[in-house]
């Protein structure tokens, strides 16, 4: 199991932070290898919803659910179905602001990208991390 860890400060209060990770179709904007979001039903935890996204050059499928919803504190979310991982996020007031953290702990599924893909899989994922809360950042504060 390979895991991620990320933090930025953003210059937006938690409240505004929370809604925007918490909404599945906001990850078209954030998440650069997600390239569906459809289905998305519920809300706080049982919030599910199907998605598609490309690594190296290949289309997974899966599904997403939050299983985890303390408003403005903490959202976990499962995901299965292509690459099944488990996204752990957390809002901090910071100063005016708020300090949003991830960890991510996902498997890459071998038999289907191959040993050696996964090494390349691996750093894909870190460079698509610092995007993400990048791009997180952007669009809060912009």
């Amino acid at each position: 199991m390979a895991k991620l860890e990320r933090s930025i400060t953003i210059n937006a209060p938690v409240e505004k932070v929370f809604a925007y990770i918490e909404d599945p179709m906001n990850e078209l904007e954030w998440l650069p290898s997600t390239i569906e979001v459809k289905d998305v039903n519920g809300q706080g935890v049982g919030t599910h919803s199907r998605f598609a996204y490309k690594i190296v050059g290949i289309r997974f499928e899966g599904e997403s659910t939050i299983t985890e919803h303390v408003p403005n504190k903490r959202i976990v979310t499962e995901s299965k179905g292509g690459i099944a991982s488990t996204w752990t996020w957390t809002f901090q007031p910071q100063d005016d602001g708020t300090r949003l953290s991830v960890v991510v702990d996902y498997t890459i599924p071998i038999p289907v990208l191959g040993k050696i893909a996964e090494a390349f899989v691996l750093r894909q994922n870190e460079r698509e991390a610092d995007l993400a809360m990048a791009n997180i950042k952007g669009r809060l504060e912009g």
